[in-house]
């Protein structure tokens, strides 16, 4: 019998969560009082390249991908691969031909910080972070900075700004009038805080459906993919809770086998050309005895339900419900959500 209240311990990770709007307001007004930001950004595209480097590490990593795919939509050679790798098996990569994206919240993880001495000038560095005065901020040749304000322990607003702050570069980077661009993203703040008046309700909807789940995969395609990842690996930080993220493809080529009653799939319905995709493999899990919900306008879980056409805005509202997941897996575990006991909020150790 599944139980019909929850405690939901509120500590500094939910607090984390409710300050979103204000982070991606806060951050999307700084932006667009830069008024060169389009122009040197421009600059630096038409100085000649090989090749863009996106790099970071954990959900700084993730959130690229989004960039990534507008950059190759644009016809850039662009390359994502995380600080580790790149400067231990491929620093080949930094040469005076390379433009690096490096992401990074606090602006100071370990791989970033050697990344940029390995570096030592070659490359140009656009460094997107969260902290004005980290190693980062302090050598990028040029400088995106979030404005989220001190964060207690997995990203959250720190994600959503860097996802904001990420669409706004690429944007510049193709082109686009900046008027109608910040327009669009500014009613993302709106959005996340209609969906956040409800947390509560979202949370003990969750901690419901999640009870005598065992196994959890979060699925996407596209764009949805940084979600995916993102939304697995705060569900392992947040909760200790085993969560495995992959394609929706992906899932097809044996993770299939995995599908029960006590395995939960999370799909992202992502955009419209990918939907029916999307929607197909729900139906498939369901089929064979599996659990499986969209995350998406078509979610029957209203929990799981965002508003469709989001455009850019997307990764942003998305991982939302990832969010509310967190705390209820943590309300059926009995612990307060975000309270690291092995990791830390900056790692500055390889």
């Amino acid at each position: 019998m599944k139980r019909t209240s929850y405690r939901i311990v509120e500590g500094p990770y939910l607090r984390d969560l409710l300050d979103q709007p204000q982070a991606l307001q806060d951050t999307l007004k700084d932006l667009r009082c830069k008024a060169d930001l389009f122009d040197r950004l421009a600059q630096i595209r038409h100085q000649g390249h090989a090749r863009v480097v996106l790099t970071g590490m954990g959900s700084s990593l993730h959130a690229l991908y989004p960039l990534e795919l507008m950059l190759t939509a644009q016809g850039e050679p662009v390359k994502r691969v995380d600080s580790s790798e790149l400067i231990h098996s491929m620093p080949s990569l930094l040469a005076s031909s390379t433009i690096i994206v490096a992401v990074s919240q606090s602006g100071r993880s370990a791989e970033v910080v050697r990344m940029l001495e390995q570096n030592s000038g070659r490359a140009t560095v656009i460094g997107v972070t969260n902290t004005a005065d980290s190693p980062l901020a302090r050598q990028a040749n040029f400088l995106i900075l979030t404005q989220c304000g001190e964060e207690f322990s997995v990203s959250a607003k720190t994600y959503v700004g860097t996802l904001a702050a990420l669409e706004i570069l690429g944007a510049a980077w193709r082109g686009e009038v900046a008027d109608a661009l910040y327009a669009e993203m500014q009613a993302g703040s709106a959005l996340v805080a209609s969906y956040l008046a409800r947390w509560r309700e979202h949370v003990e909807s969750l901690a419901s459906e999640m009870e005598n789940i065992r196994q959890l995969f979060i699925v996407g395609r596209g764009r949805s993919l940084a979600s995916s990842e993102t939304g697995a690996l705060i569900t392992k930080e947040s909760t200790r809770s085993t969560a495995e993220a992959m394609s929706s493809a992906a899932f097809r080529h044996g993770p299939m086998e995995m599908a029960g009653p006590e395995t939960m799939v999370l799909v992202m319905e992502g955009e419209a050309n990918i939907r029916a995709l999307n929607s197909k493999l729900v139906r498939d899990i369901r089929d064979g005895g599996g659990r499986a919900e969209l995350i998406g306008p078509a979610a029957e879980i209203a929990a799981l339900r965002i508003p469709d056409k989001l455009s850019r805005l997307l990764p942003i509202v998305e991982i939302l419900p990832v969010q509310m997941l967190t705390l209820a897996l943590a309300a059926n575990a009995g612990f307060e959500a975000g309270n690291f006991m092995h990791a830390t909020k900056v790692t500055t150790e390889e």
